[in-house]
């Protein structure tokens, strides 16, 4: 069960990082500057991010089989209304229906994971699933580069929308919900009930520090691959559209070894937090160099390195099942997930909005990204470290 709602998070992982493989082919139909590129991108995430408190109480009321089930289809609507587009538009629209469609994609995957194993397991049943899904990046390598150059990137969004028509099948075969009284079966909430459980959330102090550092750790490595990798590479080095797959395809296999790795290096509830902290200044260290630049083999082995290192998101996650009371696991899991996905959104907009102005004055767009994305991380960590901690008022 937990390999075919897996299936959906990998297809969801496929398409948010369709942009950096896209990106040249939707510029040149829709003339996108480097603005509406990071729009364009950042849409899916916004209406990802933004549904996760509604997924989160669907998940609570209604159950993870029927909330995805549910969900989903829009996500399949969505990419066949990408590829038939006219428009700049008709595509944000498309983007938007993909991401409430893909927005319970993960958070059924970890309340599965929170109801169905024990808490000691979640950050290495977690970092495998982080793992798994991941692969979906790997379609948005090379393999829709080369569909892209072979037919067009409206191709790319009609293979994507018959995956995901296969997910959606596998999830209705073999996903079931607990009967009463077996493990991992959960009392069904009201909607009052739910959105209540929401607000406590926010009465906690940890709260913010949680979601500050949630909205910029993952949005960081989602930016990179999923937006401004094909085009930094295409801008520093002259690497053709194949290439920069290719080098998306290394990166994104080198980050799905960091969260099982991260999950089985877990430090436990003492220390964790210091290891979380280290992580994101130690990620930040790397954006800076990649600011920098260090020629194209520099380049590619510190994108190796960064790969790597985003797998403590992991963490991050287990930081969040031991914060909150058991009961407030799920939605506690879906606020953090609601952070982070709108925290790629705001992200993606904001290097637009550099790689707008440093067109403007002339400095590379790549190192005008990458150094936003490491200040943004230490100011993350800061948040993180300096705000209340669990079990603090």
């Amino acid at each position: 069960m937990l390999l075919a709602l897996t299936c959906a998070f990998g297809l969801s992982q496929a398409y948010r990082t369709v942009a950096a493989i896209m990106a040249p082919a939707l510029q040149q139909d829709f003339g996108l500057s480097a603005q509406g590129l990071g729009i364009f991108s950042g849409m899916f995430h916004l209406a990802f991010g933004g549904l996760q408190l509604a997924m989160g109480i669907g998940v609570d009321v209604h159950g993870v089989r029927r909330t995805v089930l549910t969900a989903f289809p829009l996500a399949i609507a969505g990419a066949l209304l990408s590829a038939l587009a006219t428009s700049f538009g008709v595509l944000l629209v498309g983007q938007a229906l993909i991401g409430i469609g893909c927005a319970p994609a993960f958070l059924v995957c970890t309340v599965f994971i929170s109801q169905r194993f024990a808490p000691e397991r979640f950050a290495s049943v977690s970092g495998s699933v982080l793992a798994i899904g991941g692969m979906g990046m790997l379609l948005t390598g090379t393999p829709l580069a080369w569909i892209i150059e072979t037919w067009s990137w409206r191709a790319g969004f009609v293979a994507l929308a018959l995956l995901s028509v296969l997910a959606w099948l596998a999830i209705l075969r073999w996903v079931r919900e607990p009967a009463a009284g077996e493990a991992g079966s959960v009392r069904r909430e009201t909607l009052a009930g739910a959105l209540r459980g929401f607000a406590q959330l926010l009465t906690f102090p940890h709260t913010w520090g949680i979601l500050a550092l949630g909205a910029i750790s993952y949005a960081s490595f989602v930016t990179l691959r999923g937006l401004w990798l094909g085009p930094m590479l295409l801008e520093r080095h002259g690497v053709s559209l194949v290439q920069a797959g290719n080098v998306a395809v290394v990166v994104t296999v080198i980050s799905l070894l960091g969260p099982p790795l991260f999950g089985r290096l877990d430090p436990g509830d003492r220390t964790r937090r210091r290891w979380i902290v280290g992580w994101a200044l130690v990620s930040a260290a790397m954006f800076g160099v990649l600011a920098w630049g260090l020629g194209y083999a520099g380049d590619l082995v510190m994108l190796v390195l960064a790969s790597m290192a985003t797998g403590f998101v992991v963490l991050q996650y287990a930081d969040v099942r031991s914060a909150y009371p058991l009961a407030m696991t799920g939605r506690a899991l879906s606020l953090f997930t609601m952070s982070m996905f709108l925290g790629v959104a705001l992200v993606q907009w904001l290097t637009g909005v550099v790689a707008g102005a440093a067109q403007g004055f002339g400095v590379p767009v790549g190192a005008a990204v990458m150094a936003t994305l490491g200040a943004l991380l230490v100011l993350g960590a800061a948040a993180f470290r300096g705000l209340p901690q669990p079990g603090m008022r």
